[in-house]
């Protein structure tokens, strides 16, 4: 399944992508997340860099490990699902910044995603869509209140 949510906030595309991908201030704005980390020593997030984001319990505290396979500051970030975890078979995003009117920027999230167990996919992957849908609009909506509120 595949899904494009985007929405415009009035702040620059740098400055939305740095905020995006500080995962020190990440859980200051993200509705869907309990925790989120970089992996392996790294300090700050890139092409190549790890990730751990679990999500909050009650949004069943799936842990996902990605993997940053695009990083271009400002303009595009693309991670993809390191190992298959339930719901997820596989797993992938890419988040795009383009400018938008005067001193705006339009985030637009793009994610595909196969549900595994196989042999329920055609159950899961509907309602895993229906809940990834309303939970990324949430987050972005959440991101444009927090980069609004501190510009």
């Amino acid at each position: 399944m595949r899904a494009e949510i985007s929405t415009v906030i009035r702040a620059s595309p740098e400055r939305v992508f740095g905020i995006l991908h500080d995962y020190a201030r990440r859980l200051e704005w993200d509705t869907l997340l309990a925790r989120a980390e970089l992996l392996g020593g790294a300090t700050a997030a890139g092409a190549g860099v790890r990730t751990l984001c679990v999500g909050r319990r009650i949004l069943g505290g799936v842990p996902m490990e990605t993997e940053y396979v695009s990083f271009t500051p400002g303009k595009v970030a693309a991670v993809k699902l390191v190992a298959p975890r339930f719901p997820f078979e596989t797993f992938a995003a890419t988040i795009r910044h383009e400018p938008s009117g005067e001193d705006g920027s339009r985030v637009t999230y793009i994610y595909s995603f196969s549900a595994r167990p196989r042999a329920l996919a055609w159950l899961l992957a509907p309602i895993v869509n229906a809940l990834l849908r309303f939970e990324t609009r949430r987050r972005l909506n959440a991101l444009r209140g927090y980069v609004e509120a501190a510009t």
